[in-house]
């Protein structure tokens, strides 16, 4: 889908790179060596989105790093759109609004740094969550956006203790107001 309106692979790649995470930053030779593409595409990509206000960068020594421009007006509209693309706007929408006592959902493994891959890793954070129904929800979801969902559900202490230090992404959490 994606694909029809954005012809560069290489555009895609670093969109989905830095707009699913904003924290993600990355240099050229790194993403050289993620994408296994030259580093003369990659170079013409970035300067592409840096000069349209997408990318900011900043240098580090002797590299110089880019990141998502969260303040641009388009920023949400692409990570919605991102979002969509991967199928993790359905998968949310399918399991936070049936499964009980949900506290927050994260994107975990690849798509928590910014990478695209068949399998969308999610940790669901809650308490007495109905599983059997949580798999039925998954089933459900992965048959509309033909790709695989693996979670584990946590308690706010062991997701504090297992993912100290380690990419995640917040990508739902209660409402503060119906607790």
């Amino acid at each position: 889908m994606i694909e029809s309106l954005i012809t560069s692979k290489t555009r895609i790649k670093l969109l989905l790179k830095f707009f699913l995470n904003s924290q993600t930053m990355s240099y050229l030779r790194s993403l050289e060596t993620e994408f296994g593409e030259s580093s003369n595409s990659i170079r013409v990509e970035l300067n592409k989105l840096e000069s349209a206000g997408l990318l900011n960068s900043t240098i580090d020594g002797n590299k110089k790093l880019f990141y998502a421009n969260t303040s641009h007006p388009l920023f949400c509209d692409i990570n919605n759109i991102l979002k969509k693309f991967v199928g993790i706007d359905h998968v949310i929408e399918q399991i936070t609004s049936r499964v009980g006592d949900l506290q927050a959902a994260y994107l975990i493994g690849d798509f928590a740094t910014g990478n695209d891959s068949p399998i969308i890793d999610m940790t669901l954070v809650g308490n007495n969550l109905d599983r059997a129904y949580i798999d039925i929800l998954i089933q459900k979801a992965e048959n509309f956006i033909s790709r695989k969902v693996k979670y584990i559900i946590l308690n706010q202490e062991e997701m504090i203790r297992i993912f100290n230090n380690k990419p995640v992404l917040l990508i739902w959490q209660a409402d503060s107001n119906s607790a």
